[in-house]
């Protein structure tokens, strides 16, 4: 690796993923405290950001095995439905996620079991003070987004342990083999993010994903490159793009004229019919002056390819920061409205 703004380590922290996924699941499998799958109607996943994508890999995951639902709310209110049948997964890197401490005060008020992960702060006291099951995250962690595995790996495992789910570690394993391969072409300059990279230049990337899988990949691929790269992107996913969104792309030439760079992220475990609408978008993008990126996961199961998805659009956020003359760690505006929100805050509470 040249050298380059990274103040934080993010590029050390981004390769280090199948690690932090093995120790996560080391960790998490000596987890204690966990209600019986039988006294559990729904499971509820609540966090923010970086920790609230734990959630989304939760339900693209896991919610497909589930025979009860799993719903992942992002935001300061708990569900109505939520109460002691319910499993409220709390996920916050901080501890300290304004949101999501409302969300799960709320939670625990209608009596629901409470299973945190964090790094500790203000939830990890109130899960001690409420005798809940709580998953310590490695604090040395660099930033939230950097811990994808340490928060989102320990939520599976505790579905596992539940007995929601089956088959996990075979899954995680594979993940890790396949992620260590990504790592490897990585370090040697020869992985497929330096020429997505390449294709987006100054342009403004917009991340087509498919199925639930896709879309959880394709957000996380435009939320890195706008955290790390302090970068405008955009995503959308098959099939709902293409009973709206597509209807856009219609004019020739407004892609170019927008300086958008289309990025389809493709997966084994697609619907069917989505194949065509791919190609047809792909066609249309085309026709529009647009060259579309193709990617394709690599790995069998779908934590693989899914993990496989995240670590490419991490790292082309880091190349694109590093393109950009960008220290990827750092992300001052958001520091500066928590600073402003905690400001009105304590005037409110004054």
């Amino acid at each position: 690796m040249n050298a380059r703004p990274d103040s934080l380590g993010m590029q050390e922290a981004t390769l280090d993923l199948p690690d932090q996924i093995e120790r996560s699941v080391v960790e998490a499998r000596q987890l204690k405290g966990l209600p019986n799958a039988s006294d559990i109607d729904q499971v509820v996943v609540l966090g923010m950001g970086g920790s609230g994508i734990a959630g989304d890999i939760v339900e693209a995951i896991a919610g497909p095995q589930m025979t009860i639902p799993v719903v992942v709310t992002k935001g300061y209110e708990c569900p109505r439905f939520v109460g002691p049948r319910t499993l409220v997964m709390v996920a916050s890197f901080s501890g300290e996620t304004e949101e999501t401490l409302q969300a799960v005060s709320m939670a625990h008020d209608r009596g629901a079991e409470i299973y945190a992960v964090t790094c500790g702060g203000t939830l990890a006291r109130l899960t001690a003070q409420w005798n809940a099951a709580l998953h310590h995250v490695d604090s040395t962690i660099p930033m939230p987004r950097c811990a994808v595995g340490a928060m989102s790996i320990p939520l599976l495992v505790a579905l596992d342990l539940i007995g929601l789910i089956n088959g996990i570690d075979e899954q995680i394993d594979e993940a890790v083999a396949t992620l260590r391969q990504r790592c490897v072409s990585i370090r040697e300059g020869s992985d497929i993010s330096k020429t997505i990279v390449t294709e987006i230049g100054s342009g403004i990337p917009l991340i087509y994903g498919g199925g639930k899988l896709g879309e959880v990949a394709a957000a996380r691929f435009k939320n890195q490159i706008n955290e790390n790269a302090k970068l405008p992107a955009f995503f959308n996913s098959l099939p709902e793009m293409c009973h709206n969104e597509m209807a856009g792309w219609g004019r020739i030439g407004i892609l170019n004229e927008l300086n958008i760079v289309p990025i389809h992220l493709r997966h084994s475990y697609e619907h069917q019919r989505l194949a065509p609408r791919f190609d047809f978008n792909e066609t249309l993008l085309s026709t529009g002056g647009a060259h579309v990126t193709a990617i394709r996961a690599q790995g069998e199961a779908p934590l693989s390819q899914l993990f496989d998805l995240i670590l490419i659009g991490d790292q082309t956020s880091i190349e694109l920061a590093a393109l950009h003359g960008q220290d990827p760690g750092p992300i001052d505006v958001l520091a500066e409205l928590k600073d402003q929100l905690g400001q009105r805050t304590s005037r409110s509470d004054a």
